[in-house]
């Protein structure tokens, strides 16, 4: 069968690869920890999953308005103004299927043929697909280790041309954990004023945060670029609903309005008792999420200084998001017991399933060749006995 270039061209997902190699190996009931997929290891609040049982029963099955509930809408609009500072009409505010779909519709409704769109790197694996499937060209705009993997105002400049479309921010970052801060989102906002872009804010990791750090938006210090900022958000990782699929926009009207029509004849509108559940999530008590990030910091402390104790390793300490990036290059060219040379991230993920069986995932589809991503959305225990196991195999390296 012939299929399309684009589909041709799409890579899949190198974090649900990873995922599904490691269920594969536990269906055949070898032990594996997994440090791959993003996904809180809490159960959804009772709260939340009462409120979606409830709407089930009174018969919330139908189809819902397209991009969302007036509840959820509502909630929405609540939950900005409480922790943004930002005042929005609920039809400035879109629901889509989780935040990923969320995302592109926001691309496929802003990109034509031929427009590019800027990213930070390392950077979430999907925006450069998106942005391919949506006829764009992704640009990226490297950033230092050493600097926090934050994106400089000057690196910015270099990279916007007369066909910039849209600039991608997400903070707190995934695969780094970066976050900006005012002096940051200040020194970007002088470089993006007066071009006629878009700056996609993806939010989702937004409320957590550790050491007294809190999340900081562009439009909290340039409200004048209102009318070019898409924010972008949901509920899965805040709240342990991955599994629900519901993520939201809030911007400009004419985008918003675009998101929805595209919606209207893709998805049509997200699953209606899902978002009962989400709008409860968004406008009840928010004590849950302080409960999970509490236990995120306690394990984000002791996987990164126990990286920083393994061979060939360094990692430094992310500000947000349950990720870590440690930087491998020190292992590059050392040779494993069956004489195979690590030659990349990837030979390192592969080595690292093989050997000690745990996966993690290369950070060459972030773009860094140099880092791993590890994902400590999972217990102390299982954190401890997988630093343990990769302490192991990484001691069993002969150095080139």
């Amino acid at each position: 069968m012939r299929l399309s270039r684009r589909a041709q061209q799409i890579q899949p997902s190198a974090t649900l690869t990873i995922a599904a190699k490691a269920k594969e190996l536990k269906s055949q009931g070898i032990d594996v920890i997994g440090f791959g997929v993003g996904e809180p290891d809490f159960p959804t609040p009772p709260h939340i999953v009462d409120a979606a049982v409830e709407a089930l029963r009174a018969g919330d099955t139908r189809y819902t308005p397209v991009g969302g509930t007036p509840e959820l809408r509502a909630a929405i609009v609540k939950m900005l103004e409480r922790d943004y500072g930002l005042t929005y009409t609920p039809a400035e505010v879109t629901v889509s299927s989780g935040a990923k779909h969320t995302l592109f519709n926001v691309f496929m409704s802003l990109i034509d043929e031929g427009d590019e769109v800027v990213i930070p790197a390392p950077y979430w694996v999907s925006y450069p697909e998106q942005v391919q499937v949506a006829g764009g060209t992704p640009v990226f705009a490297p950033t230092r280790e050493d600097e926090g993997f934050l994106l400089r105002a000057e690196v910015l400049e270099a990279a916007l041309t007369p066909r910039t479309r849209a600039v991608v921010l997400n903070s707190p970052s995934n695969p780094t954990g970066a976050m900006y801060g005012v002096p940051e989102l200040q020194a970007l906002a002088e470089v993006l004023r007066g071009r006629d872009l878009v700056v996609v804010s993806d939010d989702i990791y937004h409320k957590l945060t550790y050491d007294g750090g809190r999340f900081c938006s562009l439009l909290h210090v340039a409200p004048d670029l209102r009318d070019r900022v898409v924010i972008v958000n949901g509920v899965s990782k805040t709240y342990a609903m991955t599994g629900w699929r519901i993520g939201y926009a809030a911007g400009p009207k004419s985008l918003v309005t675009a998101c929805e029509d595209i919606q209207s004849q893709s998805t049509s509108n997200p699953t209606s008792f899902a978002q009962k559940g989400a709008a409860v999530a968004l406008a009840g008590p928010q004590d849950c999420v302080d409960v999970m990030v509490a236990a995120f910091a306690e394990r984000r402390r002791l996987l990164v200084d126990g990286l920083n104790t393994l061979p060939g390793v360094r990692c430094s300490m992310p500000q947000g998001a349950f990720y870590a990036f440690p930087n491998v290059s020190a292992l590059y060219g050392s040779q494993t017991p069956s004489g195979a040379t690590l030659a990349d991230s990837l030979a390192v993920t592969a080595y690292l399933l093989e050997e000690a069986r745990v996966a993690v995932v290369p950070g060459g589809p972030f773009g860094s060749e140099e880092h791993l991503r590890i994902s400590y959305a999972t217990s102390l225990d299982q954190l401890r006995e997988g630093l343990s196991r990769m302490g192991d195999a990484l001691g069993k390296l002969r150095r080139a």
